[in-house]
């Protein structure tokens, strides 16, 4: 079996340092990243691994695969961002491969991306690539391209390479909100040994096609994919009238990738079709009062808000020393950030990475700058102690600045609540009968053979 060389002791050290790093800015741009089936891909050394993701949300979809993947990834990368030396040593340190588009430099023969990008997998590493091409923020998965597929088959053939192909789901809540959640999802692989090379050898064409079909079903079953955005809002509806309080966010996730994969099989039944229909008009109706769902389902008393405010504003209290500092220092940056992220983004689909990019680049500019004005008027001892103080008072002024929009929600979901108690019983009461509607069509036309995610609660005896 053909082996290539192996990075360097310290192109891996590199390699480690720079993921370490990188999972600070990935940790405060998200509230939560859960990471299901690391299992799935084999260890290092074992077999070669291509990680085919879908791609929505631009440079933060490599970002989270190269943060959890349990080992090596390297992605390719256009070879004009080598350019320049920051972006080079980035790209080295993340053993990015440089390659040639065709958008760049004209004609260009992808034969020689593709060998590239196998030589990483003949030596037994693990290489990422999104099938899809572009990023995008469509809600459903876009055509994939054979590349991916063409990979994998070459690097068996050319070098008698086994290559695990492992899909990568990513699933974010709020695509371009900071401090949202994602999911990502690491599903089994599919092994491309001995059957895929002699289906290659007999047509290289009809194996490629064949295998992407394969990557584009692993990959729809691990993503939610809407026919629209209106369709994926309203079955979002549907499946937090189904799904019981306390589920965990990957559960929630597979709940609406199971709602969207069945809603063509049985939009057109005329029960179905009534139950949105209602579903539609209790949106509405919520949108009109500016409630949420979770606004009616809330049941809680003034004297349980009272507590949970007061504990927020405990917990305020405590990280105020800190946090002050962090509000006047760092607020103004954090504030430029939030306005101008989505007027410079070019794209929809790259509004969250145009925000992490400026964070990167202007928080540490602003403690470099500090730092040196300390330096210069005190001395270094002073300096050395701000370096310390100032990333510990911005995750304090960001601490203390959640816990405030928590107690402002709370407050003024308490107010709403005062003062439309009948519209809330009447939402309740519909809410109610929806949520029997739901699961009773759940229980009618879901497949026999499919395995449910939670046990339902069982209905009150009579």
């Amino acid at each position: 079996m053909a082996r290539q060389s192996r990075p360097g002791v310290a192109t891996v050290l590199l390699y480690h340092i720079l993921r370490a790093v990188l999972r600070v800015p990935v940790g405060v741009f998200f509230r939560q990243v859960e990471v299901i089936g690391r299992e799935n891909v084999a260890d290092e050394g074992a077999r070669a691994v291509l990680l085919c993701g879908n791609h929505p949300n631009s440079l933060l979809d490599p970002l989270l695969i190269i943060v959890t993947s349990p080992r090596e990834v390297r992605f390719a990368a256009k070879d004009v961002l080598f350019k320049t030396w920051p972006m080079r040593m980035l790209l080295r340190g993340v053993g990015a491969v440089p390659v040639q588009r065709r958008m760049d430099h004209g004609n260009v023969n992808n034969s020689l991306m593709f060998d590239a990008m196998s030589q990483v997998l003949a030596g037994g590493g693990a290489m990422g690539i999104f099938p899809e091409g572009l990023s995008h923020d469509e809600a459903q998965l876009q055509k994939l391209k054979t590349g991916a597929a063409r990979i994998a088959l070459e690097t068996g053939h050319k070098h008698d390479q086994l290559v695990d192909v492992v899909p990568v789901g990513l699933t974010y809540i709020h695509p371009k909100r900071f401090r949202s959640r994602v999911v990502v999802w690491y599903g089994a692989p599919i092994e491309v040994g001995e059957t895929w090379r002699d289906a290659f050898l007999r047509d290289d064409r009809a194996a490629a096609r064949k295998l992407t079909e394969e990557i584009d079903t692993a990959l729809r079953e691990l993503t939610v994919n809407a026919e629209d955005w209106d369709t994926a809002r309203v079955l979002n509806a549907v499946r937090r009238l189904y799904q019981p309080q306390g589920i965990q966010l990957w559960q929630r996730v597979e709940l609406a990738r199971r709602f969207n994969a069945a809603y063509p099989q049985v939009k057109d039944f005329k029960d179905v079709q009534a139950m949105l229909t209602r579903v539609r008009a209790y949106l509405v109706r919520l949108r009109e009062l500016d409630l949420d769902d979770k606004d009616v389902l809330r049941r809680m008393g003034n004297w349980e808000i009272a507590g949970k405010c007061a504990l927020c504003v405990l917990d305020a209290v405590v990280w105020a020393p800190l946090a002050l500092p962090g509000l006047l220092l760092q607020g103004p940056v954090a504030l430029l950030i939030g306005v101008l992220g989505s007027k410079l983004s070019p794209r929809k689909d790259v509004i969250a990475t145009t925000k992490l990019m400026m964070g990167l680049a202007l928080v540490p500019l602003l403690h470099l700058c500090l730092i040196t004005v300390v330096a210069w008027l005190a001395n270094w001892r002073w300096a050395a102690l701000l370096a310390v103080l100032l990333p510990l008072s911005g995750y304090a002024a960001l601490r203390a600045l959640e816990t405030g929009v928590r107690v402002w929600e709370m407050l003024q979901k308490a107010g709403k609540i005062l003062i439309l108690q009948q519209e809330l019983r009447t939402l309740r009461a519909e809410r109610d009968a929806l949520q029997a509607d739901v699961e009773r069509l759940v229980d009618k036309y879901r497949p026999a053979d499919m395995e449910l995610l939670f046990a339902r609660p069982s209905p009150p005896e009579n």
